[in-house]
């Protein structure tokens, strides 16, 4: 079977094909650069469909791949099977209606074959800004997650964020595609491809070379506990001596900071003076201080609301608190409580849709460090992490509890994450995560230290502080904002040239 007879397929099977190669690129399996031909069938259906059938195909194509990717929704053990099934199929399905969405608009393209191949990979990366909107909006998805891997690929990104990532990996995919349907042409569009990918992975090499190794360091101890998120709060006294065990180990190891992850003990520490003066009498004897992740609570307007938070402990003086800025919805809040209200059902001892968000964008400092935390989820949005960097953070720590996905795919992917992020702020990512993946990611995305899932851990890492920031820090979204315009200028040339 040739490339090209691919194409005699039902269209369906094209459709499904595509899904499942993008699907499995998003998998830790090392097959980032499926993504490089996985979207031809599709774009053989779209640039030769109808408005209906592009639209029926790329949701086809869309609740494929998303099921593939995401499948991890589904395994959250934190919810009944009914719940996270719900959630699953429910996030699957919106995200799907998005490719079904830019199917659409090139089928209503008059010369498909001429403008839709020009105008795809500037359409899908409008799609992907687009998407990463609102209280729905779920970044973690996009393309460049599948080549977090190839390290001198996405240097691009402190330039383009994860949009110049994805602008590539299409036009790979439209180069290929060129060759296939018009043999002719396939010496040259492959050697484009060789081209830009050459080019792309020199450039990365030189820029990765060029960036400085700063002479200010601090040493940071991680705490991986492994501990079972589902029990956590059924066994307090021991899950707390676990902690305090832990703190000392961490201790011992003579860092300048202590890292802990997200809620890592089941404490309103806040509230709880008893469990927050055992662990600031450590910070005190010590001189080491200790951000850990914890819930607060507090009453607002008559009602009692929580946060997702975390809590700074510094020798000899008061706590400060960040609380969590973007909460993550049906899992953290409920969207639309009046209509539905899934979260009654969650094994917390807390009312989980109460949870509110914090409005302060934190900077912590420490001997003339200044550092931020993101909490979970954040990390996945480059939008709130060029905010922190805005602020003055020069590491970025990360707290997160992925212990409720087990062994699937969530924690990889959230982990390659981290990754990009820290290249397109060119800053040092620390992560301490309950059960895995902690780790140390350098500014240039290369990971200096990881600990696998399932492993109880206390580590220290010298980190190396530079000048964080970039041109995507400060200008932020203009390369998608670009191809918006792009696209729209595009569609409009097409039907004046009809």
């Amino acid at each position: 079977m040739t490339l090209k007879s691919i194409f005699s397929l039902p269209e369906w099977q094209q459709a499904i094909l595509s899904g499942v190669l993008l699907g499995i690129a998003f998998q830790p399996w090392h097959l980032g650069w499926l993504a490089w031909i996985g979207f031809i069938p599709l774009f053989h259906i779209w640039l030769h469909g109808n408005v209906k059938d592009n639209f029926i195909f790329g949701c086809l194509f869309g609740l494929t791949q998303n099921f593939i990717a995401v499948y991890w929704i589904g395994f959250n053990s934190g919810a009944s099977v009914g719940v996270v099934l719900l959630s699953l199929v429910a996030a699957v399905i919106y995200l799907a209606l998005f490719w079904g969405v830019v199917g659409l608009i090139i089928g209503f393209l008059p010369n498909k074959s001429q403008w839709g191949i020009v105008l795809l990979p500037f359409l899908i990366v409008t799609m992907e800004w687009v998407r990463s909107f609102g209280p729905l909006g779920f970044p973690w998805i996009n393309l460049a997650l599948t080549q977090s891997e190839y390290i001198f690929l996405t240097q691009i990104g402190e330039i383009t964020g994860p949009y110049g990532i994805s602008f590539w990996i299409i036009a790979i995919n439209t180069l290929i595609y060129l060759g296939i349907i018009r043999e002719n042409m396939l010496r040259e569009t492959m050697i484009a491809v060789l081209v830009l990918l050459i080019g792309l992975s020199i450039a990365g090499w030189g820029r990765l070379h060029s960036i400085s190794h700063p002479h200010r360091k601090i040493k940071v101890a991680i705490v991986q506990p492994n501990v079972d998120p589902n029990s956590k709060w059924d066994e307090k006294d021991r899950i707390i001596a676990l902690m305090d065990s832990l703190h000392q180990a961490a201790v011992d190891l003579n860092p300048d900071i202590v890292l802990f992850p997200e809620t890592a003990v089941p404490a309103y520490l806040r509230l709880n003076s008893r469990v927050r003066k055992m662990l600031q009498a450590r910070v005190d004897q010590t001189g080491i201080p200790l951000l850990t992740g914890t819930v607060d609570r507090k009453i607002e307007d008559g009602k009692r609301y929580y946060y997702n938070s975390a809590i700074w402990l510094s020798p000899d003086s008061d706590y400060e608190m960040y609380a969590k800025v973007h909460l993550v919805p049906f899992a953290e809040y409920d969207l639309l409580p009046f209509l539905f209200h899934p979260l009654r059902w969650l094994n917390l001892n807390i009312e989980r849709g109460s949870f509110r968000a914090g409005k302060e964008y934190k900077v912590f400092e420490w001997d003339g460090v200044r550092f931020s935390v993101l909490i979970c989820y954040e990390s996945s949005l480059p939008k709130i992490v060029r905010r922190f960097i805005g602020e003055g953070a020069e590491i970025l720590m990360i707290e997160a509890n992925d212990g409720w996905l087990g062994n699937t795919a969530g924690p990889y992917q959230h982990f390659e994450l981290a990754r990009l992020r820290a290249i397109e702020n060119r800053v040092p990512v620390l992560r301490s995560a309950n059960t895995g993946i902690s780790g140390v990611i350098r500014p240039d995305g290369t990971v200096q230290k990881k600990v696998p899932l399932g492993k109880q851990a206390v580590f220290i890492e010298q980190i190396s502080i530079g000048k964080p920031g970039s041109f995507y820090s400060r200008y932020g979204d203009v390369f998608a904002a670009f191809c918006f315009v792009t696209s729209c200028v595009l569609v409009i040339l097409s039907w004046q040239k009809k």
